[in-house]
Formats: structure tokens, sequence, C-alpha cells
């Protein structure tokens, strides 16, 4: 009898286990297939310059511990643009918000009524995801002609955006549509204190009384402009300078006209002065890694970091000196289209590293494609199979893609008589202009195991043409337009226009 009971028990044992161990396997598949998603967007962020070098805490934490992206683009180098494509999933030329001016579509009425209304917040609803934003929107957002604060973008359930472009301090949020003012106290109003203080408050808040998944995006201001840190960090990287590497001060050759103009070798003022943007825009990134490595602690004492995906970038790189360049961004070539990206999250691997080419505007694609959906009308594609190559295979997102930028202009430049009419734009104290009406452009960039491409034409009284091998030439000192191949700038030229006038799934490949 005693062995009978012994078998007995050990068979109720077994069974208990086995029960276990498939309701355990269900709640794990329940959780990959319900994740939490935290998006970080830092503004200007390069990589060509160790943008990402100060920020160490998010790269043990974010980078190390799932995957690094060597080959991340944005679409346009300016900041709404590129903003839009990220919400939207769409090139500049289906979106069209062209530049950061209302007249430039960057989040006027029109932009919110054709473009916002199918922005990807929209479609997390629909998978029960409670949605947070927090800091930079778009650049002309809260604004009178944009709708004011009460305008708060569809799909956000906690909204804290920022009226206008990135600051510090001084500034006003909108606060789920009414208007928060802030001055200029530490830490209870500097911008990135404020992002992350909303942020905890969320995660902590939302533990105690939701087991909901939930989307969030803490947009900061950092490393924009004006480039100011928390005080803590005043100090910081005093001894460093901006990289002189590459094209740093180097005269432009065979380049469109705007490049040329730029004063090389820079004057001393210019020198020192960009010198000092470099190291405060470092500085502004702590306060950044503080969040982050905040943020993770957070959701692991809440006991959900394991299934939650983080995702780190920017919206455009930035240049300091290149070409004689003293500061902005605007330009076809690496230092401002390469932004940084790293993710982690349940499944995804650490330690690994990627060649692919991914885009700002495949973030949404991918998003919705971890909640088990997908982003209707997107010209991105998602690139969840690389985060996940042992469900499908790691699949390239795509071999060739589209930069399109629209210049921006003034019929007066202060200081700048001399560019009175001459639609320019982003001037310094030496009249060395960033942008204007020429500058306007349409690049492909290939990117292969074999080969590294970029084309780019203008709309400018020349008809510029710049080539470039970026394999043999990183820094893209030698324009190849006038050594190319007739037949192979043909092909070039069929492959930009066709881009330039993509939709869709249309835009995941190009004539050959």
């Amino acid at each position: 009898m005693a062995e009978v009971n012994n078998r007995n028990r050990n068979t109720y044992t077994a069974i208990t286990m086995m029960v276990f161990y498939m309701f355990f396997l269900i709640s794990v598949a329940h959780a990959v297939d319900n994740p939490n998603i935290i998006f970080i967007l830092t503004d200007d962020q390069d990589v060509t310059m160790g943008g990402q070098i100060p920020m160490a805490k998010t790269k043990k934490l974010v980078g190390d511990q799932g995957i690094i992206f060597n080959n991340m683009f944005t679409t346009s180098p300016l900041c709404c643009p590129s903003r839009s494509s990220i919400f939207t999933g769409r090139y500049v030329h289906n979106h069209n918000a062209l530049n950061n001016s209302i007249s430039g579509n960057c989040s006027s009425p029109a932009w919110q009524k054709t473009q916002e209304t199918n922005a990807f917040p929209t479609y997390l609803k629909s998978h029960g995801y409670e949605t947070f934003f927090a800091g930079k929107y778009l650049n002309q957002y809260g604004k009178k002609a944009a709708g004011g604060v009460e305008h708060v973008p569809p799909g956000w359930d906690n909204w804290y955006g920022l009226v206008g472009n990135s600051v510090y301090y001084n500034y006003s949020l909108s606060v789920n549509g009414k208007r928060e003012k802030h001055g200029d106290q530490y830490p209870q109003d500097y911008l990135t204190s404020v992002i992350h203080k909303r942020a905890r408050q969320f995660l902590d808040g939302r533990h105690k009384w939701s087991n909901s998944p939930f989307f969030m995006m803490l947009s900061t201001p950092a490393c924009h402009s004006p480039f100011t840190p928390a005080p803590q960090h005043n100090s910081s990287f005093s001894n460093m300078t901006a990289p002189r590497n590459g094209s740093y001060n180097v005269k432009a050759k065979n380049k469109h006209w705007l490049i040329e103009q730029a004063i090389v070798p820079m004057p001393d003022d210019s020198v020192k002065n960009s010198d000092e943007i470099f190291r405060n825009r470092w500085r502004t990134l702590l306060s950044v890694d503080d969040m982050v490595e905040d943020i993770l602690d957070t959701l692991d004492s809440n006991g959900i970091l394991d299934n939650t995906y983080i995702f780190f970038s920017s919206d455009n790189g930035y240049h300091l000196g290149q070409f004689g360049l003293p500061y902005d961004k605007r330009q076809l070539y690496d230092f401002d289209i390469r932004v940084p990206l790293m993710v982690r999250g349940p499944g995804i691997k650490n330690g690994t590293f990627s060649d692919e080419a991914v885009l700002n505007i495949d973030l949404a694609p991918t998003f919705l494609s971890l909640m088990g959906g997908f982003m209707p009308g997107a010209d991105g594609v998602s690139f969840k199979d690389i985060l996940h190559p042992q469900d499908n295979g790691t699949k390239p997102v795509r071999g060739t893609f589209l930069v399109e930028h629209t210049g921006e202009y003034s019929d007066t430049i202060k200081g700048c008589p001399q560019y009175t009419g001459q639609n320019m734009n982003n001037c310094d104290q030496h009249c060395v202009c960033e942008d204007s009406m020429n500058n306007t452009f349409a690049c492909i960039v290939q990117i292969s195991q074999t080969r590294n491409m970029k084309y780019c034409e203008f709309i400018d009284s020349q008809n510029s043409v710049e080539i470039y091998d970026l394999k043999a030439d990183p820094a893209e000192l030698t324009n190849l337009y006038q050594t190319t191949d007739p037949k192979t700038i043909a092909l070039f030229e069929k492959q930009l226009q066709f881009l330039s006038t993509c939709e869709g799934d249309r835009c995941h490949s190009v004539p050959t």
C-alpha cells in the first residue's frame, strides 16, 4: 500500500509540474506577444564625431545587452522632416513635411489632418497599448499656427509635448492639452530632468494599477542647441575638442556651391566656438545617460524589464568643422545622416551587431510588428527579423534607400548684407551659411558587403551632382561624377527617380 501511495504521489507531482510548466510557457508566450516598448530619441546626436561615447551607461545597458546597428540612417538631415518620417514611416516626399517651418508643413494643420491621423501612435490603441510621450515632438508644435497647446496628437494617452524647438530652460509644455510653463531652475525646469521625472512617475504609477502593455517615447533636447548641460556636468570633458580627422577643416572641391563658400581654414574664433559646442553637446548627453540607467532600473524593480524593448536613436546627425562648416546639419554627407541605433528586449541576443542598412522610416513598422501588427501605408519596413534572426533567418531590410532635403532660406541675413535676396539661411558671424534655397537635394545610398555608394542630385542653377565611393572614401572628399561611367550614372538617375516618387512597398527595392 505504501508503494502505491508513493507512486500516486510521484504521479501527482509530475502532473503538477507539467501543468505549472505549461502555464509558465503560456505566460511567457503571452508576455512576448504583448511587450512593452520604450523609444528614447535624442536630438542631433551624431555617430561620425563620437557622439555615442559619452553614453557609456546606455551602451552597457542597451547596446551590450542587445544589438547595435552600424548602418542606421535618417532619410532627412533635419529635425522636423526626420521626426515626421519616424511617426509616419514615410519618406519626406510622401508626408510632405519639407523643413522646420510652418510653411514647410512642419506640424501644420494640413499635416495634422493628412499625416498625423495615420501616424503610428494611432495604431497602438488597436493593440491595447497605453501610450506616453514626453519631450520634443515637431518644431512648430504648440504654436498658434499649429493649433496651440490644446492640440494633442491622436493616439497619445499621456502627453507632455514641448512647445517649439529644443531648449533646456524657459519653455512651455502641453500637458494633455493644457499649458505648463517652466523657468530656469535646476532640476525642476531642466527639460531632460522633467522628461525623466514624468517617465518615472508613469512607470511607478501604472505598476500599481495596470497590467496592460505600454509604449513610451522620451524625446530629449540633448544634444541640440543651445547645448546647455546640467550643472553637475558643466566641467566634464574639459580637455576634449572636436575631432580633427576626416573632412575637418578641409577645403571642399567639386561640391555644391554652398559647401565651397565655407572659409577654410576656419577662423580661430570659429574653431574655438566649435570646440566648446562639441564639449557641451557631450555634457548634455550625460543627463540622458543617467535617465536611461534609472529608467532601466525602474523597469527592473517593477519586474517588467525582461518584457520591455528599449530602442535608442536620434533624429539626425551633426557636423562641427567638416569642410569648414562651423556647426549645423542639413547636408547629404554621412556626418549628418548617420545616427545611432541600439535595441534590447525579449529574444534579442546580447552583444550582437548588424551591418544591414536600417532607416528612421523603419522604426514605426518595427514597433507595430513587435506587437503583432503592421503599419499601413509605410514606405519603411520592419527589421524585426534582424532583432530575431532565429525566427526567420536574418533578412536584409534593403540595399538602396533615399535621402531628401528641401533648403530653408530668408530674404535678408542679419550682418550679411551681401546675401540680401540670395535665399540663404543659418549663417554665422563670418557669413558662412549652412542652408539655402539651392541646398535642395535628393540622394540614393547603396550599402552591401561589397559596395557602398552615394549619388546625389541638386535642384540648383548648376544642376550639381555628387557621387562618392564610401568604402574607398568614407570622408567623402572626392566627388566621382566626372570620372564615373555614363551607364552607371544613368542607372543611378533611374534609381533616384524611382525612389523619389515611390510609395509603400514599391520603396523597398529599386530597378537594376
